[in-house]
């Protein structure tokens, strides 16, 4: 039996002529004597199943869904050094500009690894295989590209430093992450661990980032099997709550915390920490999905039906800014069927109304944007 408080993290172990660091396997039973994580437990798990319920009282719940993904994708990048806002993530290619198009491709290319691993979930649950497609797609045609997408490490990698002999941390020689990975794989899938599932995902992730499986892309491979775990095993409906955010917040912390696992055996503090970010995340989500209501019926019954004989259109393009919050002449030309001319009318009557901006400033090929939608999911 493994316990969390008195928790032994591995070994460091000669090779060569530096000192890789081997994690204990984590496939077993669990247990833990803190009174204050199983307070932290019991108020994560009440915090995120009330989110959860509130998800299912939000109307086309799936509409704001792009955007919370949006988010995570943005935030999780951002970790690793993108500098792409909400708002970029957004466009077309051909509207970023070209020094930023790296950034974008890595954020967009997060985004479709998460909704395409979403997907497939039913049929291909939580496995190395599937970590491997997510991270094929998060790795096509950017930086990073030529380091063994979708498979594992074949040499040793490092973090931090600027060679291995000044590395902050040396994970596991590659020959052991086969067994390593399947190990948490099983962990993962193991229903007798004696953890609640919100701390079994904590330790999974510290384990991820600690084998690090991959030549690049570890950090948002690692976050993003959160959100995976969490729609897998029914914690969430639908994909509302994500931690990269409260991370991001706590970058230099999030990082502390993982490595005095590895230096001080100190899984207690990274799980309590781990639970206090679901607490602060449910909430925070929660609040938005209130905000999003508050905003939808405002715009709904305050504004649009100003609009008169044009009120059916405003709504089928005010339902389609919900997906896709900024648009051009030519997409509500298309969405509501109107002609240029009408649909620049409408999107005139947009800004009266205070529901979109005018974002770029010049005379052609003019995007607007839905700001206060887009402010709510900054906050």
């Amino acid at each position: 039996m493994m316990v969390i408080d008195n928790y032994s993290s591995g070994f460091l172990r000669q090779v060569i002529d530096y000192k890789a660091f081997i994690p204990e396997a984590i496939n077993t039973v669990w247990s833990w004597t803190d009174r204050e994580l199983t307070r932290l437990a019991e108020k994560s798990a009440i915090a995120i199943g009330q989110l959860d319920a509130y998800s299912h009282q939000v109307p086309n719940i799936d509409h704001f869904i792009r955007m919370y993904v949006a988010k995570e994708a943005t935030v999780s990048s951002r970790i690793e050094g993108t500098q792409t806002n909400m708002e970029e993530a957004m466009l077309n290619e051909t509207d970023i500009h070209p020094e930023r198009r790296d950034d974008w491709k890595e954020v967009n290319n997060y985004i479709r690894a998460l909704n395409s691993a979403i997907v497939s979930l039913p049929a291909l649950p939580i496995s190395s295989r599937l970590l491997k497609h997510a991270h094929a797609t998060l790795l096509s045609g950017v930086r990073g590209k030529h380091k063994l997408p979708g498979e594992f490490r074949r040499s040793q990698n490092w973090i931090g430093g600027s060679s291995i002999k000044t590395a902050v941390f040396i994970p596991p020689p590659h020959e052991e992450v086969e067994s390593l990975m399947g190990d948490l794989e099983n962990f993962i899938h193991n229903e007798d661990t004696g953890l609640t599932n919100l701390m079994k995902i904590a330790i999974a992730h510290y384990q991820f980032e600690t084998i690090h499986p991959f030549l690049d892309g570890n950090g948002r491979i690692g976050r993003l099997l959160i959100t995976l775990f969490m729609v897998e095993k029914g914690i969430l409906q639908k994909p509302v709550l994500y931690l990269s955010d409260f991370f991001e917040k706590n970058k230099s912390y999030y990082y502390d915390l993982l490595t005095r696992i590895r230096t001080h055996n100190d899984l207690l503090g990274w799980v309590k920490f781990f639970l206090e970010g679901i607490l602060e995340t449910s909430s925070s989500a929660s609040q938005a999905l209130k905000d999003l209501l508050v905003l939808k019926r405002d715009c709904e019954e305050k504004r649009i039906y100003r609009l008169g004989k044009k009120v059916n259109t405003a709504k089928l393009f005010l339902d389609y800014l919900y997906q896709q919050p900024i648009v051009d002449v030519e997409k509500v030309a298309h969405i509501t069927g109107l002609s240029l001319v009408s649909s620049y009318k409408l999107l005139e009557d947009f800004m009266r109304l205070g529901i979109l901006k005018e974002m770029t400033g010049a005379k052609r090929n003019r995007l607007f944007a839905f700001e206060e939608y887009f402010t709510i999911f900054k906050r």
